[in-house]
């Protein structure tokens, strides 16, 4: 897929009420040529894509090719040897740190393995970042329990953690990287480690957000089959629950990267991603 240009913003339409501004069609995330290495070890070398307004990218690869690497390149959690990165149309590559913290709070993250706080309450848990900027306990417990509700686990307000199965620690994270409303989605694999039936609930909450919200987002995963139900499923409202689109037809704003050994060697649909004579991704489909 060629990248969308970053300055793409219609001024304005006409309406009968009169002149409103159009909706933002900017990218909501844009690499150009970023790099990053460890230790003299490139881990990524010269990456570009983008992500647009309401756009599902999701990120494949097998194990250590730089996947969650990317994740917190985009959130400011690592900062590039080379390249640029645009968040929300900044660059933020070498924000200040001071600058950068206002900019996480419009990202939701969805970490591996749900990183709860053993700790805290799930109420505590989920609404910890409304605590930490002293929202007042009324509107806290609110917004927790409409976030709880969205994940189907409102009854577990009052819980720890530990009374939790692993597929509901990893609900309520995504409740957590929901409660500030975000304007992009982060999820690294969040399905992993789950048993097939708890990952499609999951991955049925990451397309209840795409499809009810419109959320933008990057997903790192290695299991096709959740990448495979995102493209050729969608949510239904009335029903509350995911079914399938028509034979043949797949989600056109649910598209793909993969990389190799650090490097962006696939960035398309997935009928492009089926066929593709890529060797390395044609091996990683079988």
């Amino acid at each position: 897929m060629s990248e969308p240009p970053a300055s793409v913003q219609p001024d304005s339409v006409q309406s009968s009420k009169g002149t409103a501004p159009a909706p933002d069609v900017r990218p909501v995330v844009v690499f150009r040529n970023v790099s990053i290495a460890f230790d003299d070890k490139p881990v990524l070398e010269d990456v570009s894509f983008s992500v647009a307004p309401g756009e599902t990218r999701i990120l494949l690869g097998p194990a250590g090719v730089g996947k969650s690497v990317l994740l917190k390149l985009v959130n400011g959690l690592l900062r590039p040897d080379q390249g640029s990165i645009q968040l929300f149309g900044q660059e933020i590559a070498n924000m200040p740190e001071a600058q950068l913290f206002p900019m996480r709070t419009r990202t939701g993250m969805v970490f591996q393995e749900g990183a709860l706080f053993d700790s805290l309450t799930v109420r505590d848990n989920v609404g910890y970042q409304l605590i930490s900027e002293r929202v007042p306990d009324d509107e806290i417990d609110a917004r927790v329990h409409e976030a709880l509700r969205f994940v189907e686990l409102d009854d577990t307000f009052a819980l720890y953690p530990a009374s939790l199965s692993g597929g509901m620690r990893r609900r309520v994270a995504i409740a957590r990287a929901l409660i500030h409303q975000p304007e992009l989605l982060l999820y690294d694999s969040p399905t992993g480690g789950l048993d097939p039936v708890t990952s499609t609930t999951i991955i049925e909450l990451v397309m209840k957000e795409r499809d009810v919200y419109r959320t933008p987002s990057l997903m790192v995963t290695h299991r096709l089959q959740d990448a495979f139900i995102l493209c050729t499923h969608r949510f239904d409202e009335d029903q509350g629950c995911m079914v399938p689109l028509p034979q043949g037809v797949t989600n056109p704003d649910t598209t793909f990267l993969m990389l190799e050994e650090g490097r962006l060697i696939f960035d398309g649909s997935l009928h492009e991603l089926l066929h593709t004579e890529n060797k390395f991704v044609r091996e990683f489909l079988e």
